[in-house]
């Protein structure tokens, strides 16, 4: 038995802020490597062609085309009507944390907004699932360039009623621009 065993050098406090913070450090080193479960099939193709701002209606339709290997995880998604994709701005370089976006003059934080400039390029749409055909998931709403990979998917499931949903900044400048 070593003569240091029951020796410490730490009191419990400290010991717990130095655990939190390796658990930080190890997250650090450790985080997952993204790899697409599919990519878009859009009819956009620039950036510009996306309908964006105060009163954007994503009306188009497009297709979430699944590889292979994950048509699997596809079962039993025909039951839900709206879907939550998750998909990465891999167009996007750099990122900004303050910026004004196109519905609105004014400064906003990149958090506070749907910028593709993000410091993790992560974007998240919610669609309507059309239907199924075996890999491809034809949906209506997207704002995706062709050709996006496909990060996740997930059932849209909301629990919180629409009176108690807030929108922010976006509802100000709405009111400025009536």
């Amino acid at each position: 038995m070593s003569r240091f065993a029951g020796l410490r050098l730490l009191d419990s406090k400290t010991e717990r802020s130095f655990d939190v913070y390796r658990r930080k450090m190890e997250a650090l080193f450790t985080m997952f490597t993204s790899q697409p479960i599919g990519f878009v099939s859009s009819p956009y193709t620039d950036p510009s062609e996306i309908p964006k701002g105060l009163g954007a209606q994503h009306q188009a339709d497009g297709v979430l085309n699944i590889l292979p290997q994950f048509e699997p995880g596809l079962t039993d998604i025909e039951g839900f009507s709206h879907l939550i994709v998750l998909w990465e701005f891999d167009r996007s370089q750099g990122f900004e944390l303050v910026g004004a976006p196109p519905s609105d003059n004014r400064p906003h934080g990149v958090f506070a907004s749907r910028s593709p400039r993000r410091p993790n390029p992560i974007g998240l749409t919610i669609v309507e699932l059309l239907r199924r055909q075996g890999a491809e998931l034809h949906v209506h709403g997207v704002d995706m360039l062709d050709g996006t990979p496909i990060l996740d998917i997930k059932p849209y499931l909301s629990n919180i009623p629409a009176e108690r949903l807030r929108r922010g900044w976006l509802a100000e400048a709405e009111e400025r621009k009536q």
